[in-house]
């Protein structure tokens, strides 16, 4: 698939079929059921639906996000749907950027943060295409 244009919006067409809750069956139901369960929700998303064609990526893709996003770990909820965030945006990656920000909304973003992220990841994306496209050889210091 071609990737979008900065600023369009294009309708895209599942490459896989989408498999809602109620044809699921086996592995997949039981991963749909640990979503709704953890995310205490009815709701399963079209990023799930479509991995569940595949039953092996589906399983192992939930059980990382699971313990990614979800586990125990030194960084807040916020922080790491901000980075997740600042990745999808970098990847250009339409349905996390629209999934994780909501995320990060119902986490507490606000508007000022977002931009201030959207800023940062603006910078970054610039500053290592410049730093790769002169060489720049790493520091001592920072080896």
């Amino acid at each position: 698939m071609h990737r979008l244009n900065c600023g369009s919006r294009e309708r895209r067409t599942p490459i896989q079929r989408l498999i809602d809750y109620e044809q699921s069956t086996g592995i997949v139901r039981q991963v749909f059921d640990d979503i709704r369960a953890t995310r205490q929700t009815n709701e399963i998303n079209n990023f799930w639906k479509a991995l569940a064609s595949h039953p092996p990526t589906l399983e192992r893709t939930w059980a990382a996000t699971k313990a990614v996003m979800g586990g125990p770990g030194e960084l807040d909820p916020l922080v790491r749907e901000m980075i997740y965030l600042a990745v999808s945006v970098s990847n250009g990656c339409d349905y996390c950027i629209a999934s994780h920000r909501a995320a990060a909304l119902s986490k507490g973003m606000t508007e000022a943060m977002f931009g201030e992220l959207m800023s940062i990841v603006a910078l970054a994306n610039m500053n290592n295409r410049l730093a790769n496209g002169f060489q720049v050889p790493v520091d001592n210091k920072f080896k």
